[in-house]
């Protein structure tokens, strides 16, 4: 039954590497149907498909990048929780009256250290991704993130958010409730907090959207996620007025996780498995819990105070340049 899912979620660039697949596969039921042995013809074809796929992954181009990080198979922040945390409980509430299912968060015991953990949260399915408005937070639920920082920080415990989402909800009720004040208040009450704070894109970073809970002392990313001031089809529709010039805006844009870490707003690329984390999400978020542990291993040998300052000079550093005399 895994195959027609694969297939229902298949990319462009992934077709040649699908159809190989199911060539291998119809052979290997002949062969079993009729008793021949083609186990030589079967390994060969595997070696191809092998040498198929690393092709396809490591030359996509940035579009095709923001493809597999929007891929809806990709795991999610509830995703890794469950895989990396030895025991997780949710809160809920932004105690103004809404809980926002877009955001997500709660208190979580990974490598037996107590932390807060809090991102965005994508739908498996249409449904789904109503009700959780496509990962696009509301103004409660970054003043929920918010709360459950503060919690953090109260009791010393670090804290660690996933961004995922394409931006924050841009609906007229979200401009009522104070949308773009409830991220600045977040932007600025993370930088005074104490304890360890480690962003990881997990997927889609967009905008303020993803800048509401990712002032951290580490930004890490996946190999094959974005983050990006805009997506590129907003960002084509601006310049071009041509939203199908998005793979244009895209390459324009730098929203790799190579060009980020060229920039030097990126701390450190987390390796994917060969297909994207969607192929083997236990050994991505094997790969997000060593990460995430040797990091904070490393932050908490600071005091608060060098926390705050080398927090604050790693936002100040970007976006800073030097002219080139011509």
């Amino acid at each position: 039954m895994a195959t027609p899912e694969r297939r229902t979620f298949l990319l462009d660039f992934e077709k040649p590497l699908a159809e190989l697949e199911g060539r291998i596969q119809q052979i290997r039921e002949l062969a079993e149907e009729n008793g021949v042995d083609v186990s030589e013809e079967i390994r060969q074809l595997e070696a191809r498909a092998n040498q198929l796929r690393q092709e396809i992954f490591s030359t996509l181009t940035p579009y095709q990048r923001l493809q597999l990080a929007r891929h809806p198979r990709r795991p999610s922040t509830l995703d890794y929780i469950q895989a990396i945390t030895d025991e997780w409980m949710e809160l809920h509430g932004d105690r103004g009256g809404y809980d926002d299912p877009a955001l997500v968060g709660g208190m979580a015991r990974i490598g037996g250290i107590p932390a807060v953990i809090l991102g965005h949260q994508k739908g498996r399915d249409t449904k789904d991704n109503v009700t959780r408005n496509f990962g696009m937070a509301s103004p409660g639920g970054y003043r929920k993130a918010m709360r459950l920082m503060d919690h953090a920080n109260r009791f010393g415990m670090p804290i660690f958010t996933f961004i995922d989402t394409p931006g924050a909800w841009a609906g007229v009720e979200a401009e009522h409730q104070g949308q773009g004040e409830a991220i600045a208040y977040n932007l600025r009450e993370m930088f005074r907090l104490d304890v360890p704070i480690i962003s990881t894109v997990i997927g889609e970073g967009g905008s303020g959207g993803a800048l509401g809970i990712g002032v951290g002392d580490r930004l890490l990313m996946f190999e094959h996620a974005v983050y990006t001031v805009a997506t590129p089809e907003a960002c084509a529709a601006i310049l071009w007025k041509d939203a199908s010039k998005a793979p244009r805006a895209a390459d324009a844009l730098k929203i790799t996780s190579w060009d980020l870490k060229n920039l030097g707003i990126l701390d450190e690329i987390l390796p994917e498995p060969l297909g994207g984390a969607h192929s083997n999400p236990l050994k991505a978020a094997e790969n997000l819990k060593e990460a995430l542990l040797k990091n904070l291993d490393e932050l908490s040998s600071l005091t608060s105070q060098q926390r705050r300052e080398l927090r604050y000079q790693k936002f100040r550093r970007i976006g800073v340049f030097a002219e080139v005399p011509a």
